[in-house]
């Protein structure tokens, strides 16, 4: 377990050794002045905690938002206004958050296990077989987890009781980042290796399978291929990325792949009904046609910055950086609609939307809550 536990680390370094390292990495092109061709103003702050490398999910809806700091504190929020609905202190680090349904909120923890919340009041806890890092998915009143061993297991939400768990051979190295699980329909959705493979939530019974991506290479880090979220689902198209490898949508209906197309990042997607949008390591954002993948357009502005999955939001594609700053570019060619500086530290999550409210979260562990003027 300790050899593994290692190995896991060493693919995480991998992912940011892509940039050669602080000293190597290529300075970012000075931005100009930022002129507001799409106008917005911060409409209420809060705190979360610090989030430092967790690899946080935010989720947003009924016009509230769940979400968790690194060192153990759930709160869910009014989107309108940035006030508590509720929050509690786990006291415990954690790996992974959040998963919701509205009324349950789902985390784990560093040391494994699966905590669920109701009304900020812990009712179970689970210990898990593998680590976590990708949020549990709540929804039909059960929690979905995937392992970074590529487990997946159904958990009653009321009572804990596990219900299936369906494991698959792992690979010697895995990704400390947000992995894919969605429902789709009465459909399961999860990333397992290169492969987006449906599942009856029922049971765990594979449905189908549909390969995005295939290992290639010499070594264990060369071989690694692994589909990394958010995904981004438009009824049944559900499009992912795999790691450094590929961009692909996949019909989750039929279980088909509809297209694949060479992309080189490590971040997931952003989209609406008639693009994807996408972040390369080297922080070109591009975007491709959701039919059929025919590339759209590319924007090399942004380049040499570490950038967070897209948010596709009205007339505007939302991305954060690792500089601190939060960009609103035009969906249609990627030209610059306004930026934003939150508090200055490194953006931690994709930007969510809940309540007509742009949602953002900053490494320090602060949230901010936009609208347009």
């Amino acid at each position: 377990m300790r050899a593994w536990l290692i190995l896991a680390l060493g693919a995480s370094l991998a992912g940011c050794s892509l940039w050669g390292g602080d000293s190597g990495k290529p300075k970012p092109a000075d931005l100009g002045p930022n002129i507001p061709v799409l106008g917005v103003r911060q409409a209420w702050t809060a705190r979360i905690g610090p989030v430092q490398e967790m690899p946080l999910a935010v989720h947003a809806g009924s016009g509230q938002l769940a979400l968790a700091s690194a060192d153990g504190v759930v709160a869910v929020l009014d989107a309108r206004t940035g006030g508590d609905v509720w929050r509690a202190a786990l006291g415990v680090p954690l790996s992974a958050g959040v998963g919701s349904d509205g009324r349950y909120a789902a985390v784990v923890s560093r040391d494994n296990e699966l905590i669920v919340l109701e009304s900020g009041r812990v009712i179970w806890r689970k210990r898990l077989g593998a680590q976590v890092f990708t949020a549990p998915l709540v929804a039909g009143a059960r929690v979905f987890v995937l392992g970074s061993d590529r487990s997946v297991s159904a958990w009653d939400a009321k009572n804990g009781t596990r219900l299936w768990n369906q494991v698959r051979p792992g690979d010697p190295l895995v990704l400390r980042q947000q992995g894919v699980l969605l429902a789709v329909g009465d459909t399961l959705v999860v990333g397992q290796s290169g492969r987006l493979v449906g599942m009856n939530p029922d049971t765990g019974v594979v449905r189908w399978e549909a390969p995005v991506a295939s290992s290639r290479g010499t070594n264990d880090v060369e071989r690694l291929v692994e589909l990394v979220g958010p995904a981004s689902r438009m009824d049944d198209a559900v499009c992912v990325r795999a790691f450094q490898a590929a961009v692909g949508c996949v019909n989750a209906a039929r279980g088909n792949l509809q297209w694949a197309q060479r992309a080189g990042g490590g971040q997931g997607l952003g989209g609406n009904d008639i693009a994807v949008y996408g972040t390369e390591s080297n922080g070109t954002l591009i975007a491709w046609r959701r039919s059929d993948g025919t590339r759209l357009w590319t924007s090399e502005r942004l380049q040499h910055r570490r950038l967070t999955a897209p948010l596709a939001l009205g007339r505007s594609v939302v991305v954060g950086d690792d500089t601190g700053w939060v960009h609103l570019l035009s969906r249609e060619d990627g030209a610059p609609l306004n930026r934003l500086s939150p508090d200055g530290s490194a953006i931690a999550a994709q930007p969510v939307v809940a309540a007509d409210t742009l949602v953002v979260v900053t490494r320090n562990g602060n949230v901010f809550g936009y609208r347009p003027d």
